[in-house]
Order: C-alpha cells, then structure tokens, then sequence
C-alpha cells in the first residue's frame, strides 16, 4: 500500500506509532479469558493460538478498571487510561441532570484514537464491530472513506454513516441475533471480506462476550465458539500481521445450583440508612441484559447525604461479598478513572459475587438458564496478549508490564 511520503510516523499520548506498512489486523476478544485459550490449547483444539504462541508472541495484559467492554475497547483504540479518555463504564449517572445514561456515541471521549490519527495520515482504516455500542466511538474521528459498522445493524448500514452499505449480501448472510456465536464470528468474516477485496490495511476488529457470558471453560458452545476464532485468525494471518487482545476475562458467579451470587447492594444500604440513603449505578448495563442481567463486579455508590460517606464506606467495607470499597476520589486515583464521573463510593466484589442496585430493577430470570458470569473487577483484569509475528528486541519494546492497550504498539512498532 501507499504511504503519505511526507509522513512516515505519528505521536500519540506521547508515543509514536509507524503507520503499517502490510495490512494490519488487531482483534478484541470480549471476555478472552485465558482459561478457554489454555483449555482449547491443551486439547489441541486451536492450532492457529498454537502457532502464534510458538512462533510469535505472547504474554499476559491487564485491562483497565473497571474491568467492562466500553472502557477497554475506547483505551485500546486511544491507547490510553480512562483518567485520559473519559471512559469509564458503559452507563453512568449525570450529576448535573440526576439523569442515569448510556454511553452510546462518543460525546464523553476526551482526545484522539488511533484509528483517527491513522485515517488522517492516509491508511484505509476499517473498525467492524459486534456490539453497536461501541461503534459510533470507534467512528470517532474517522475520514468519509473509512469503514466503521456494527455486526448487531449490519442490515442498516449507509455509505454516509458507515462507508459501506448492502452488508448482509457482502458478507453472504442475514445480520446475526444479538444473542449468537454469530454475532462474533460475523465480524471476523467482515475482517475477511475487507482484506480479500483490498479495502483497508488497518482493522480493528472488536467481538462480544456473549458466549462467555453463558458456557464456561471446555463446554461444547465454548469449543465450538474459540475454535471458530481460530480459523477465522488463520484466515486473517494469511493476509496480515495479527494481534489478540482482550477487554476483560470473566468469572463464574453462581453457587453449586447454578444461582447468582448477587449483592444488591443499593437495598441493603438502603435498609441500614434509611429510605433512599443510596443510589447505585451498575456500569455494566447495556442493551444486552441477557448476558449477564446487569450485573457486573463494580458498582457506583451515590449518596443523598455526604455525612454519611464514612460510616457508607465502613459498611461496604465490612460486607463478605466486597473485595474493595473506596471513596470515589480515592478509587479514581488507584485505578487511573476520570474523577468527574466517579461515584461517591466505588465497590469492588470478589471473584465469586456480582453486585446490582435494588433487586426490583433487575430481571434474574434472564440469567438463569446457565450459570451466570461475569466480570467488572479486580480478577478480571488479566488477559492474553498474542501476536502472529515475533516482536524485534522484546526488551526496548516493553521493558515494564504489558496492558491490553499496548496491543497497537506491538504490531505497528516491533512486530519482525
């Protein structure tokens, strides 16, 4: 592909980054949790993992906090912490409105991306997604040439909104089900389509949790699903250098009978300080409550009397199902979020629980037809970071922990 001759690199949040020079795939895996990679990997179920791990390169990530879909996938393509970017949940609380809102567009990102600063050097930059969610954030700032859609609207798409248009007839089929396999694996054969036909050298392709979300480790839906992505990466390899990331991992939060360990945690601080003491936003709320009913490992605490912020906190603090609680000040500073839109209170569940508001507000029945998991916290940050080529000089490209969001460095800037 051509490259702008009077540019060859560009800076961003104080890291320069060269513009490819061989197409270029970066792949989010919503919920990659290395348990399925490792238990796919040791029954030999995923040669194209193997291969990349053998011969090019991996390590472990940590994601961002908290640990859901919209933070991680907007630090990815920013490169940069939410603290910076402004992301920090997928449904958040206007203080100036009271008003509890989607984050649905990118009308709350601070800065650029790295798929903008790319498409303003040149390079035909793709960014296909499952969720449509988070596409009009990955549309941030993007050229009219550009190809940016959604696998869930795949049937709506216009070349004013989207650069493309008559998708279901590209990619051969029907729009998925929101809640599908399919969902994923439509993205991936978009990725495909897009590199078979030459029509971008820059992807960023972005998948959902769904699967995860119901079927655990070495289930059948879970071989099938991670096998799936596995050939759909050979394919990609083919054409281009491949990177594998990950938003979050995920964690089984059901007893032995299969039913949610669920704090509601708006309620039972609620009954010890009174009528409407406590409100509390779920940041994981989504359209797609039927993944996990809107419960998630972190929740936001708002408090109708700042004098009760200690004594709060102390009883957050005190409850079995809690891993962390801290002021939101204090929380914002730990975990690198923006402070403005943090609650007065930030609670953090173990492993094995999720958290909700009231139980009222939310429907369990969604969630028990398998055993619910989930994700938002502290054990759901490490991850998979895999490469299909070897990194030059591994030591000058990393000399410190890796984060899911330095995945664009190692296939722009080291890949061999």
């Amino acid at each position: 592909m051509e490259q702008p001759e009077h540019r060859a690199t560009f800076t961003l949040h104080s890291r320069e980054y060269r513009l490819p020079q061989c197409p270029t795939v970066v792949v989010c895996i919503d919920g990659f949790d290395p348990e399925y990679l490792q238990s796919g990997l040791d029954r030999g179920l995923l040669p194209i993992f193997a291969n990349f791990m053998k011969n090019g390169f991996r390590a472990t990530e940590m994601s961002c906090m908290p640990s859901f879909t919209n933070p991680n996938n907007v630090s990815i393509i920013t490169v940069a912490l939410p603290s910076i970017h402004g992301i920090a949940g997928n449904f958040f609380l206007d203080r100036s409105t009271g008003k509890e809102t989607m984050i649905c567009d990118d009308s709350l990102l601070r800065g650029s991306t790295l798929p903008k600063q790319m498409s303003q050097c040149g390079v035909r930059v793709a960014a296909v997604t499952a969720k449509d969610k988070v596409r009009k954030i990955l549309a941030h700032g993007l050229k009219g040439d550009a190809v940016c859609f959604s696998a869930e609207r795949a049937a709506e798409c216009t070349l004013a909104e989207n650069g493309i248009t008559d998708i279901e007839q590209w990619v051969g089929r029907p729009a998925p089900s929101q809640y599908s396999a399919d969902l994923s694996l439509y993205v991936l054969d978009a990725g495909i389509k897009l590199l078979q036909e030459d029509k971008s050298d820059f992807l960023y392709l972005t998948l959902s949790d769904y699967v995860q979300h119901k079927h655990g480790p070495s289930s059948p839906e879970a071989d099938d699903f991670m096998n799936a992505i596995d050939e759909g990466l050979a394919k990609l390899a083919a054409m281009a250098i491949v990177g594998v990331t990950g938003d979050h991992r995920m964690s089984r939060k059901s007893n032995d009978a299969g039913e949610p360990n669920v704090l509601f945690i708006e309620d039972v601080l609620n009954a010890k300080f009174g009528e409407n003491a406590a409100r509390v936003i779920c940041p994981i709320t989504d359209p797609f409550v039927r993944h996990h009913g809107a419960l998630g490992s972190f929740v936001r605490v708002y408090l109708r009397d700042q004098t009760l912020l200690e004594p709060a906190l102390a009883f957050c603090q005190a409850l079995p199902e809690t891993k962390v609680a801290l002021s939101g000040k204090d929380a914002a500073q730990r975990y690198a979020m923006p402070l403005e839109r943090e609650g007065d209170i930030v609670v953090i569940s173990t492993s094995s629980t999720v958290l909700g508001s009231c139980r009222s507000d939310h429907d369990l029945s969604s969630v028990m037809d398998f055993p619910l998991r989930s994700h938002g916290g502290l054990s759901e940050q490490a991850l998979p970071v895999i490469m299909s080529k070897a990194v030059n000089n591994l030591q000058a490209a990393r000399p410190r922990n890796w984060n899911n969001y330095d995945v664009f460095d190692l296939v722009l800037n080291w890949a061999v």
